[in-house]
């Protein structure tokens, strides 16, 4: 490996204002299509075989227009006043006009029409109108998810308090990153400053990853015109590439700012240093998108999706150190030491400093430096045993997004459980001539005896009578525990029950359910990609030094601080410890591939 790097280094070092040239081109081509196309993300959750899924395929095939769900636009009237008044009812006339004329639309119902009933409260003081659109949530666009808000006005103008649910509100509400994103790399510019005491030696890893990550993201982007890539891609793409970007330059400029303290020549000393730590920097990288592609073998396209976008920043990241890097440093020259602060300046030499004199401790007493480091990171990693698997729901948002007001106006008017429905599809084998047929309405009367049940809505019939859903709203949040153990007792209970000997079958779907099949896959399928991390990864790291004790003590030590990990994580989110250090005022669900992200990561 160091001999082509150091011809690579070398290459990059005569050709310098070409490999920057190169780089800024590509940089400015990438980001330039990724604008003109768009970033289209998706919140579809495709689990092959799940009962969610089996439910998701019925609505599609028999129930076309009710296949992609509906959207609430809740309405508020003013304290003491009622969505019926006059004034507000003409309002609400005249939004649901003015909705069906966006082409998106496939319809409306408002809260005050006969159909539309059960969608105003007993005190008339809020409502929604439940819209249909003709676009899935993967085909709707930013764009056309602001046309359908925009033609909400007239309930605005009118003085009612208006958000919109559903997968059209969500559209519109992705919370921005930038505020944490800036918070990490001024974070990282602190730290570089003080490792290298000058400015200009500061700015290399900061300007290589950014250009880096720029490339990363338009990729991304260009990727989700042809594949639904999930709304949370591009945030843990640019976590992990302005990471990983930053190390990895890291690495590299320090080795060479050593070198040249110990006396190398410049371009030999940039060359060296891409061939050793640009050396380690490529295995490090290469375990790393191992890891994350080992994700396909989950058999979850939302996880293999997860995995491979991430894996794309890194591999740029990993280019960026390798070819752009030594170009840099070959432009700047010794102007490397340019601009030093006032403050001590680091010492880049081959003499021990503090890290040294630290090792040599830890390495002078071994067995107590591991028993203190295995049972401290062992305490740490405790929480983890009681480690529950969930999902967050729009309630966990910033209040300032849409989604987020619409679930609480609707746990508000309807109970909490109003913005994760479940939706029990049936099989007719034997046609149904109507919704009065004895086996519909029996089935409606055991789902609305079960408990946790808030109510169960009349069923749907498909045209040729041999499918139906029912809309079941849980008194509980989808987050709760409850939800879960109510979709858990209808499938392996109620509904088996129910159908029995009636010549039909039923499945639970819906987003809520869906997320909870997704929990359940995930823990069965852990341990599977664990095994193959760790595999591929002690591969890798035998190639790399030629050993099996290092890549067996490597492997060891990952999983017992990663078990660390996870124990804090469940700690502080799951058990509500030190939530206001993190900005949370109540605990929160631990999503469900998180756990599987975060081992990919940090092996």
């Amino acid at each position: 490996m160091a001999a082509p790097l150091y011809w690579l280094g070398r290459r990059c070092i005569r050709w310098r204002y070409a490999v920057l040239g190169a780089w800024i081109l590509l940089v400015a081509v990438l980001v330039l299509l990724a604008r003109h196309v768009g970033s289209e993300t998706s919140d579809n959750l495709t689990l092959p075989g799940s009962d969610s899924q089996n439910a998701a395929e019925l609505l599609t095939k028999r129930f076309p227009a009710q296949a992609n769900g509906t959207n609430p636009v809740v309405m508020k009237a003013p304290k003491g006043k009622k969505l019926t008044d006059e004034k507000y009812s003409d309002a609400i006339g005249a939004t649901v006009t003015s909705l069906k004329k966006v082409p998106e639309v496939g319809g409306a119902i408002s809260p005050l029409s006969k159909s539309g009933s059960s969608f105003l409260t007993k005190g008339a003081s809020i409502g929604y109108i439940s819209l249909s659109l003709k676009a899935s949530p993967s085909q709707l666009t930013v764009d056309q998810a602001h046309d359908v808000i925009d033609a909400e006005s007239p309930a605005r103008d009118a003085g009612l308090q208006v958000a919109t649910g559903g997968y059209l509100g969500q559209k519109v509400s992705k919370p921005s990153t930038h505020s944490s994103e800036a918070v990490g790399l001024s974070a990282a510019v602190i730290v570089l400053m003080l490792t290298f005491g000058s400015v200009v030696a500061m700015g290399l890893p900061i300007v290589t990853a950014l250009l880096g990550l720029a490339s990363g993201l338009s990729i991304i982007a260009l990727l989700g015109q042809v594949v639904e890539v999930p709304t949370v891609s591009p945030t843990l793409a640019t976590m992990i590439g302005l990471g990983v970007g930053i190390d990895y330059a890291l690495f590299i400029v320090t080795r060479h700012k050593a070198q040249m303290a110990g006396g190398v020549e410049l371009k030999e000393s940039i060359a060296r240093a891409t061939a050793t730590s640009g050396g380690a920097v490529v295995f490090a990288g290469g375990t790393v998108i191992v890891a994350l592609c080992a994700l396909l073998f989950a058999g979850i396209p939302l996880v293999s999706t997860l995995g491979y976008t991430a894996a794309i920043a890194v591999l740029i990241a990993v280019l960026a150190a390798v070819t752009l890097l030594p170009a840099l440093l070959a432009i700047i020259d010794r102007r490397i030491y340019a601009l030093k602060l006032p403050m001590p300046q680091p010492k880049h030499d081959a003499r021990p400093h503090g890290w040294a004199r630290w090792a040599r401790f830890v390495a002078k007493r071994p067995l107590p430096a591991v028993l203190v480091s295995v049972a401290l990171l062992g305490a740490l990693a405790l929480p983890t045993l009681h480690m529950h698997f969930g999902q967050s729901d729009t309630g966990a948002l910033p209040k300032s997004t849409a989604a987020r007001q619409a679930n609480d106006l609707l746990a508000e008017g309807f109970g909490p459980g109003t913005a994760g429905p479940l939706l029990v599809s049936v099989r007719l084998d034997k046609a149904a001539s109507s919704t009065g047929d004895s086996r519909l309405t029996d089935l409606r009367a055991t789902l609305q005896k079960q408990h946790d049940v808030a109510s169960v809505a009349p069923p749907l019939l498909s045209p040729n009578g041999t499918a139906a859903i029912y809309t079941v709203t849980p008194s509980t949040p989808p987050w709760d525990r409850k939800t879960e153990d109510l979709v858990k007792h209808l499938r392996d209970s109620t509904l088996p029950a129910a159908t029995k000997g009636q010549s039909m079958t039923a499945d639970v779907g819906g987003r809520t359910a869906g997320f909870i099949d997704l929990a359940e896959r995930i823990s069965s399928k852990l341990p599977m990609v664990i095994g193959i991390v760790v595999g591929l990864a002690f591969l890798l790291l035998m190639i790399a030094f030629r050993s099996v004790a290092i890549p067996l003590k490597a492997g060891l030590m990952n999983l017992v601080s990663i078990g660390a990990s996870f124990g804090v994580v469940t700690a502080i989110f799951q058990d509500g410890h030190l939530l206001g250090a993190v900005g949370l005022s109540h605990a929160v669900p631990i999503v469900s591939f998180v756990p599987l992200m975060m081992f990919a990561i940090l092996f």
